[in-house]
């Protein structure tokens, strides 16, 4: 398996040994979305194991990290203050994606430069259409330093969301539809390797003249997917 190494685990001991709690790590091997196919499904099992309380981390912040958005209820941004995630520094796309931004580290000589991303964020948000009629996504400051100031004002949040679209059915909705596109997100990843897979030799040579330049990419990409339908006959 590729990926950090026990890196979840070690940021969070004691979290790691509350026999109420269970901790999967998931590499992403190179999969852009921030997550691995698998993810999921670890989800669905950790359900189905009396979990009602699953936690998605992604590997990091980018226009391409919202992918967890199709596996989970509700998708927090969560934003170190004076970590050079600036209002400018990041892409418009997953902030779009977010029902909750949440500014950590509201703590000691952080507190002035969190207040400030906080502010930042909560006038941008003004200018954005919120994916949902039924919630505007909002803004919250948080500490998990002792007192731990903010935590329940977040997880109030949390609490207000799932109840605002549970009154609407929009939960059932919503996760109809990521199954649905998870569904395809699978057709698409397993006829991609079959492709691959179709004509060894031919599709190696076919890249080698891509990169050669000898043959264009959507030439190439025509072939391929040509070969693989006439061998599906």
């Amino acid at each position: 398996m590729q990926g950090s190494l026990l890196g979840d685990k070690t940021r969070m001991p004691e979290l790691t040994v509350d026999p109420r709690a269970f901790i999967r790590p998931s590499p992403a091997s190179g999969h852009l979305g921030g997550v691995t196919r698998n993810t999921n499904e670890a989800i669905i099992l950790c359900e189905a194991a009396g979990y009602d309380l699953v936690l998605v981390e992604t590997v990091g912040v980018g226009q391409s990290e919202y992918m967890v958005r199709d596996m989970v209820d509700m998708f927090c941004l969560l934003l170190p203050p004076a970590g050079g995630d600036e209002l400018q520094g990041i892409k418009r796309g997953i902030v779009e994606q977010s029902d909750l931004i949440i500014v950590n580290k509201c703590d000691g000589d952080l507190v002035p430069a969190a207040r400030r991303v906080a502010y930042e964020y909560t006038s941008a948000l003004k200018y954005m259409r919120p994916l949902s009629k039924l919630w505007r996504p909002r803004v919250k400051l948080c500490s998990s330093l002792p007192p731990y100031t903010g935590l329940e004002e977040v997880w109030a949040e949390v609490e207000s969301y799932r109840e605002t679209l549970e009154e609407a059915g929009e939960v059932a909705s919503r996760r109809a539809r990521q199954h649905q596109r998870w569904m395809w997100s699978y057709v698409e990843e397993r006829l991609v390797r079959l492709a691959r897979e179709a004509r060894g030799e031919e599709v190696a040579r076919l890249e080698a003249a891509v990169r050669e330049g000898s043959l264009s990419p959507g030439a190439a990409a025509d072939t391929v997917i040509q070969s693989f339908l006439a061998r599906g006959r």
